[in-house]
């Protein structure tokens, strides 16, 4: 992170922002801004339709998290809360370090990001940056937000293409008076007393006996991860309430957590073995060790002798020489983000009404991994090298090879050490201008007219990679008057050439660093531009309306004008892929997609106010969108809700919905990318395929079996890249629910929702994991699968981690993914002194959970499909239990205090495709449950303090070797820092 460049840039922000505020500030008519909000809300427009309706009951369920919860929750992202809704599976976080795109996504049902829409205010937002599709959260200023509606089920009539899974709908705070403050800061605070299962902490102090560099324990008491966040907002009427503007401008950092600093993530886990013990994970890591790792990976392997200053090879041995590359990883990224905006209305008359956002994000984070070095990138040695010792020379070549200075089969796994960690330095600029005018025509038509312009601007640094070309010329030496000199020096094809010397104790020097090391640049932006022109009206002005309903029927309906762009320019190192530790290139891509929709919709009353029909009202919704790059696509949507007594509604709903191919799907460079595989290779030290399977697919035959053979941070290539013969994907969606609010228990609701949502022609990939299981019948794959071993390029070694192995893995229309459960939502809120509690107070309970009866993926059309519920790893990701939930409780005191206790929930799972007689010990996680408490006090009229404690029994996460995560488990899914605390103040003026 360039903190230069960011002061620079936050003190120009401020001047700007603070002038805007400061104009804003003074003028007058202040009040306090609960009240003036408190008499603004006449009108509630719940997400799933454009038709406003006050008090409107949706067909569909809809789950709300509001402002005061992402307040009391003490989160400084907002994506921290709504990951804990039992619908939403973790996306992009802050704790996604090797392979962040360093955004924040959300992921409804476990269908991925792209098959959400994220809006604000009803309208959606642009895509997170030029690397992904998915909206960022980190564009959400957290103080603005009023509530966040999360409705699931395909919504693409109402929204438009990718609202397959649902929608999640950020409302902001508007009509603002007055100045708020609020200020924050926590912490995370962990006890390193971990005794779960595997309890890594012991082999870790073990092995730091004879390796105290890279072992090492950390202290029993840590905090870190600081957090620090500021926010002003400002607000005004004008013109006697004709019109308002609000201001905000909010500041937030937060510090890195590494790894070294958790008893459970100090080393890279790795499966038990013998001097670890069967109940312990062992310490695992890298072969390319900090001491060297020199083989052919087939009759030898060696490491250099750290106590000969000659140079001299002795025998590899992983379970000694492997480099633990986690201390030096961030646990979680640090960032520093900065926003500021303006959001404005003005009524010019009863049939016009102007209104504006503009919006400004300033997000800076930094992913941290273990150094660079030479991967095993280039497979061989002249034998003639004069770095080479005369005992080393020796071991890997015969006399005559030495003498005509012959090239030999030789890789070299060495860790740069030296030269500190890899860091990419993400930066992302976004801009999002929103104006309209809406107002009423009438008494029974209005109408909207809202243009939408959105950018971010995206670099991407990447910092401390090798060079795989400048590492073939440094490692091809020749002597030249007793000097060890380059080829390339020699010849004049590279005349800048260091030797590269990893073999002697002490040979790495900062000349060789400084020629080796290649940055890596890549720029880019994409751009968001939406116009829509919608009509409302009620057609009971003109009796259009049911003989048995008081009220009309509502229709909406207009056009929308949609274009994505985005463009990423990359230089020459991450086109070429001669970034040693990238796992291949990384290509530029620019392109646009146009959709052009018509949509319309109603609502329908059926019956109100009679016997058995409190209430029946139908609702649909009708969209038909013309691409440029793809086929035409419709989406419908019909829904009914019945209450047959104010106290009983049951409701139904379903939904066609499509995702359209975006612009990464059409055009994204083929480019080979590492993926995580539990388990090893099949033809590896497990060998669950047949050696006739494996030599078969490239391997061969005296390699079937060995070690080598299987990556040993467990990640391999894949070849990934776009399509631009893709067609839409379509989704079927169906929803059956019941509402209870009884009339003899006053305060108390309970919703319990039925879902069923499928996929068919998904947008997507076969999966790398899913290729190699099918080509040698393992697994769901009951045969093996020619196609699918078509599709596996195995090195010369027969690896699929080196330079030249690959699994191929583009995007293509696949079979389809199936999700099915049930929603439960209930809330009870009570006055005590309706118990014979006298002057207590009141209590407030909400229960949010999901019940997950099926989340199945079908790779191809006729394949068996790949079941998730209750699994984690491979196909299944970071998990997807049967039961999730959050239970809040809060009591509301006499003494202006406010208690908080919420309860969270996550079931057990299981490792994914293990077979039934698998010992390893990470095959089960148990059900976790984490609490958090907090407290908010009303010390003055305009001024509330609030604490809390997250995970308050500082609870640790399970651990696995699986390697699909980050520090040994998925902390995105669980509590992985420790407990978090955390202080504020709300000041209103």
């Amino acid at each position: 992170m360039n903190i230069q460049n960011t002061r620079e840039r936050l003190l120009a922000s401020t001047m700007i922002g603070g002038a805007a505020l400061l104009a804003l500030a003074a003028t007058p008519a202040m009040a306090q801004a609960q009240d003036q909000e408190a008499t603004r809300v006449d009108e509630i427009v719940i997400t799933g339709t454009r038709i406003a309706q006050a008090n409107l009951v949706t067909t569909s369920p809809v789950t709300q998290v509001t402002g005061e919860d992402i307040t009391n929750a003490g989160v400084s992202r907002v994506e921290d809360l709504v990951n804990q809704l039992p619908q939403v599976f973790a996306g992009q976080t802050s704790t996604v370090v090797n392979g962040s795109s360093g955004t924040a996504t959300v992921d409804l049902r476990g269908l991925g990001p792209n098959r959400t829409v994220v809006l604000i205010d009803g309208r959606r937002m642009p895509y997170g940056s030029p690397a992904i599709a998915a909206a960022d959260l980190n564009q959400i200023p957290a103080v603005m937000v009023e509530r966040v509606e999360v409705y699931t089920g395909g919504a693409s009539a109402v929204y438009g293409a990718d609202a397959v899974a649902g929608v999640v709908n950020f409302i902001m705070r508007k009509n603002f008076e007055g100045v708020r403050v609020d200020a924050q800061y926590g912490f995370y605070q962990h006890e390193n007393d971990f005794d779960g299962v595997g309890n890594i902490s012991q082999e870790i102090a073990r092995r730091g006996l004879t390796n105290p560099g890279e072992f090492r324990l950390p202290d029993n008491n840590v905090r870190d991860g600081e957090t620090s966040q500021f926010s002003l907002v400002v607000g005004t009427d004008v013109d006697g309430g004709r019109g308002n503007i609000t201001g905000y401008f909010t500041y937030r950092e937060n510090n890195p957590v590494f790894q070294a600093d958790r008893d459970y993530s100090a080393c890279a886990a790795g499966a038990p073995n013998a001097a670890s013990g069967p109940d312990t994970f062992s310490c695992g890591g890298s072969a390319t060790s900090s001491g060297g790792y020199f083989t052919d990976f087939a009759t030898y392997g060696y490491t250099l002798n750290p106590n000969n200053p000659a140079g001299e090879f002795i025998p590899y041995n992983p379970n000694i020489h492997a480099y633990n590359y986690a201390p030096i990883n961030y646990y979680m990224r640090p960032e520093e983000r900065y926003s500021f905006g303006v959001f404005a209305n003005y009524e010019l008359n009863r049939a016009a009404e102007v209104y504006t956002q503009l919006m400004f994000t300033d997000s800076s984070t930094l992913a941290q991994i273990a150094p660079s070095g030479s991967f095993f990138n280039n497979d061989s040695i002249n034998c003639g090298n004069p770095l080479l010792s005369a005992q080393q020379s020796a071991l890997i070549c015969t006399p005559a090879q030495i003498a005509a200075d012959e090239d030999v089969l030789f890789y070299v796994g060495r860790r740069n050490v030296e030269g500190g960690p890899r860091i990419q330095d993400y930066n992302l600029n976004s801009y999002r201008l929103v104006g309209g005018l809406r107002g009423d025509i009438s008494d029974a038509w209005s109408y909207d007219l809202t243009a939408q312009y959105a950018r971010v601007q995206y670099t991407d640094r990447y910092l401390g990679d090798f060079s795989t070309q400048r590492l073939g010329r440094a490692l091809d030496v020749v002597d030249v008057g007793g000097t060890p000199t380059c080829r390339s020096v020699v010849d004049g094809t590279d005349p800048n050439c260091v030797p590269y010397n990893p073999f002697r104790p002490g040979g790495i020097t900062q000349e060789q660093i400084d020629y080796l090391t290649l940055p890596l640049i890549a720029t880019g932006y994409v751009t968001n531009q939406v116009l829509t022109a919608a009509m409302t009206g009620d057609l009971g002005v003109y009796g259009v309306q049911s003989p048995w309903a008081s009220s009309g029927m509502q229709v909406a309906f207009g056009t929308e004008y949609r274009r994505d762009y985005l463009t990423v320019n990359t230089d020459s190192g991450y086109q070429s892929g001669d970034g040693a530790g990238q796992g291949g290139a990384f290509i530029g891509i620019s392109g646009a997609t146009v959709a052009r929709d018509y949509f319309a919709e109603l609502i329908f009353p059926i019956a109100e106010g009679l016997p058995f029909a409190e209430s029946i009202t139908l609702d649909a919704a009708y969209r038909h969108s013309k691409y440029n790059l793809a086929e035409d696509t419709d989406t419908y949507k019909i829904g009914l809700d019945w209450a047959p007594t104010s106290d009983v509604r049951f409701r139904a709903s379903y939904a066609r919905a499509v995702r359209a191919p975006n612009v990464f799907n059409f055009f994204n460079a083929q480019n080979v990318v590492l993926f995580g595989r539990g388990g090893g290779d099949p033809c590896g030290a497990a060998a669950t395929a047949t050696l006739a399977q494996c030599t078969a697919t490239g391997v061969p035959a005296a390699n079937y079996g060995q070690a080598f053979i299987d990556s040993p941070a467990g990640q391999y290539n894949n070849l990934t890249g776009g399509n631009p013969a893709l067609n839409a994907e379509e989704a079927d969606t169906y929803t059956y629910g019941v509402v209870f609010t009884p009339t003899f228990l006053p305060g108390f609701n309970m919703s319990i929702d039925y879902f069923d949502i499928e996929i068919e022609g998904a947008i997507g990939t076969f999966g790398a994991n899913n290729t190699i299981d099918a080509c040698y019948g393992l697994g769901a794959f009951s045969s093996p699968d020619a196609a699918a071993c078509a599709r596996l390029n195995r090195s010369a070694g027969g690896q699929l981690w080196t330079n030249t192995g690959f699994v191929e893995n583009l995007t293509i229309n696949t079979g389809g993914e199936v999700t099915k459960g049930v929603d439960v939502v209930v809330n009870y809120n009570m006055n005590l002194d309706d118990f014979g509690l006298t002057g207590m107070g009141g209590l407030a309970f909400n229960m949010t959970g999901t019940w997950l009866e099926t989340l199945e993926n079908t790779p191809f059309d006729g394949a068996p499909g790949l079941e998730c519920v209750g699994f984690y790893e491979n196909n299944c990701g970071f998990g997807a239990p049967e039961w999730r939930h959050r239970f809040t409780t809060s009591w509301s005191t006499p003494w202006d205090v406010n208690l908080l206790l919420t309860w969270r929930y996550h079931g057990e799972v299981e490792h994914y495709n293990l077979p039934a007689n698998s010992t390893r010990i990470d095959r089960y996680f148990d059900a976790y449950n984490w609490f958090d408490i907090g407290a908010t006090w009303q010390a003055f009229d305009n001024t509330r303090f609030r604490v809390g404690i997250n995970n308050v029994f500082d609870k640790d996460p399970p651990l696995s070797y699986s390697g699909g995560g980050n520090g040994n488990t998925y902390p995105g899914v669980y509590d992985s820092m420790g407990r978090y605390i955390f202080f504020g103040v709300t000041a209103d003026f």
